[in-house]
């Protein structure tokens, strides 16, 4: 099944062209992560899927309708997205925040409800930012500040959720914390998770489905159990490395050559043989 799907999609700015005739699917219920050097279109197309970037040509369609002819809330209803390094108003507090994400569900009919406080208390407790709740936003740590925007993102209880470099600013507990609680949305409750991750191994450790994208386009998707090869990652990132496996999950792990690692190791071994002799 497709929880998203994308039309011969072109996307750019003024007259760049960044994406161009792109036809993908974002399988229903698995974690998908976008993976690509920097520059290569993945927040531009991230951004498209959620409505905050009009395409030059083609369509994105959300369980089979086209977005754009979709209201603002009742997408809101079914998608959110926490942008990369999102900004918020000077003053404004974690609570506040986390409570932008129950705004699709206002009305002038229907206020402030149970249903939407059970969700925004949820959201602090399971980002572990309940205690920073009063706090204003701007004082707050990057990791912390993070924290609240997913945080936010999550109130919002949407079954597709779209992360721009969600692990960004956050120490590498924090990391895990974040992609842990993602994959357990996923598992027990069938989440669609679209992430933009740069650190390969997590991608390759948390995705159930990679896109990575290269000149303009899809350079190749799937289990990334399939696809990540040292051929994929060079010519996707021009980087050479080995792919072995991660010892911990079985996932693909890449281990990219390192000039200044391999002198010293070459140095090392020249010294032990010196030494030998």
């Amino acid at each position: 099944m497709k929880a998203i799907q994308t039309e011969q999609l072109s996307l750019g700015y003024k007259d760049e062209l960044i994406i161009e005739e792109l036809d993908l699917t974002i399988p229903k219920g698995e974690i998908t992560v976008f993976i690509g050097s920097n520059g290569c279109g993945k927040s531009t197309l991230l951004k498209s899927l959620a409505r905050l970037l009009k395409p030059k040509d083609g369509s994105v369609e959300l369980d089979g309708k086209d977005i754009d002819k979709t209201s603002t809330k009742d997408i809101a209803r079914q998608l959110a997205i926490m942008p990369q390094s999102p900004t918020a108003p000077e003053g404004l507090t974690v609570l506040q925040l986390v409570k932008q994400g129950r705004y699709p569900y206002q009305s002038w009919y229907r206020q402030w409800s149970e249903k939407d406080e059970e969700a925004v208390q949820y959201a602090l407790e399971v980002t572990g930012i309940k205690e920073f709740e009063d706090r204003t936003v701007d004082s707050l740590s990057g990791g912390q500040r993070q924290r609240a925007w997913i945080a936010m993102t999550l109130a919002q209880d949407t079954d597709i959720i779209l992360l721009d470099e969600p692990t960004t600013f956050l120490d590498l507990t924090h990391q895990i914390d974040i992609l842990d609680l993602l994959s357990d949305l996923n598992e027990q409750e069938g989440r669609t998770i679209v992430m933009v991750l740069h650190d390969l191994n997590l991608a390759c450790r948390y995705a159930d489905h990679i896109v990575a994208i290269e000149g303009k386009s899809v350079f190749e998707q799937g289990d990334p159990d399939e696809i990540i090869t040292p051929q994929l990652i060079h010519s996707v990132f021009g980087l050479q490395c080995q792919v072995t496996c991660d010892p911990i999950c079985g996932a693909p792990m890449c281990i990219p050559y390192s000039k200044q690692r391999q002198m010293k190791g070459a140095n090392r071994y020249a010294t032990q043989q010196v030494q030998a002799n």
